[in-house]
């Protein structure tokens, strides 16, 4: 039976150890401005981590751990990669490993409304991410050292033949060092969700191994996740991945 038995909360902070580039969706251009903003909260324009952001990078990095991407394009294209609830219904052509992941991951992460009864079954969501502000610290030492909150990194293509630099462009980061608070609450609803708390807890620890945002594969988005509890921090830290 389904019923709330604990909420489990992770809380701390987010370091930044490179600069990093969430997108605020303003696509308006300007003569002379920056190519890309950053996601900036409209009250205090200040740079904030939207919860939606840890949330599908951490899904996403555990379905490609277990390999669900691959494996979803097979049964049906138009899934796009997802751990998503019709593949429970596929259990002739994909492995128990597979469908054992993918439930877990549905439990954790939720699924589409669309969902049928069998597999509501499966219960709610667990998992709740919080938008992740500057720790007041880190506010007081901007302040106190008049810096800014964000910078302007230029960047531009190479001409490989020429050797020339070309479609010169500027993106707006939080500048490494930069701390976030954050909050992530786990609900335990029945007996087996202490073992998806631990996959949460992997999600994040692959999270922390790749990057978070845009540009990735620039040197952007490198985080650090300081967990307040020591026994949820040394729980994360004795996870073995590979």
């Amino acid at each position: 039976m389904l019923k709330l038995r604990e909420i489990k909360v992770i809380s701390g902070k987010v370091k930044l150890l490179t600069g990093l580039h969430i997108g605020s969706g303003n696509t308006e251009m300007q003569i002379g401005g920056v190519d890309n903003l950053v996601i900036k909260h409209p009250y205090t324009n200040e740079p904030y981590i939207p919860g939606s952001s840890l949330k599908g990078k951490i899904r996403s990095l555990l379905e490609l751990y277990y390999g669900i991407p691959t494996i979803s394009y097979q049964v049906n294209d138009k899934m796009g990669g997802l751990a998503h609830h019709e593949m429970l219904k596929k259990k002739n052509e994909i492995t128990q490993d597979v469908l054992y992941a993918t439930e877990k991951i549905l439990k954790i992460f939720g699924q589409s409304g669309s969902a049928e009864e069998s597999i509501r079954d499966l219960g709610p969501t667990r998992v709740a991410f919080s938008d992740c502000f500057f720790t007041e610290e880190h506010k007081n030492r901007i302040k106190e050292l008049r810096l800014p909150y964000t910078e302007i990194k230029a960047e531009n293509r190479i001409n490989r033949i020429t050797g020339t630099a070309e479609h010169p462009r500027h993106t707006e980061r939080v500048p490494a060092g930069s701390e976030f608070e954050f909050q992530i609450t786990f609900k335990i609803l029945q007996e087996g969700d202490e073992e998806l708390f631990d996959e949460l807890l992997k999600g994040m620890k692959l999270l922390e191994l790749d990057y978070l945002g845009g540009s990735g594969s620039r040197g952007y988005g490198k985080v650090k996740f300081e967990i307040s509890d020591p026994k949820i921090r040394e729980r994360l830290e004795k996870i073995t991945l590979f």
